[in-house]
């Protein structure tokens, strides 16, 4: 038997637009997007890795509330813990 396309597994058809993030969310909770690298198209980036960050544990526990509140209110969790932050050592902005 010889084959001539490479085997894909099944996957379930991309949409073409999501109605909220929750759809988007979802969908992407329960996939993979490799499953989808033949859809995508290849981007120039530039990044700045002079920038700086400082890491901190945080407990596992923590983690899905966390991403949950960020979800909720439509930014990253990094963002979230960040505002959260500010607000709590009294900084205003960035």
């Amino acid at each position: 038997m010889v084959r001539n396309k490479k085997h894909r597994p099944r996957r379930d058809p991309l949409p073409q637009n999501f109605n909220t993030l929750e759809e988007f969310w979802n969908f992407w909770d329960t996939h993979r997007s490799a499953d989808y690298e033949d859809l995508m198209d290849d981007v120039a980036v530039e990044i700045d890795i002079s920038g700086s960050k400082v890491y901190y544990p945080v407990a596992k526990e923590l983690i899905a509330h966390l991403r949950t509140h960020a979800r909720k209110q439509g930014v990253s969790t990094e963002t979230l813990i960040n505002l959260w932050l500010r607000e709590r050592v009294g900084l205003t902005t960035p």
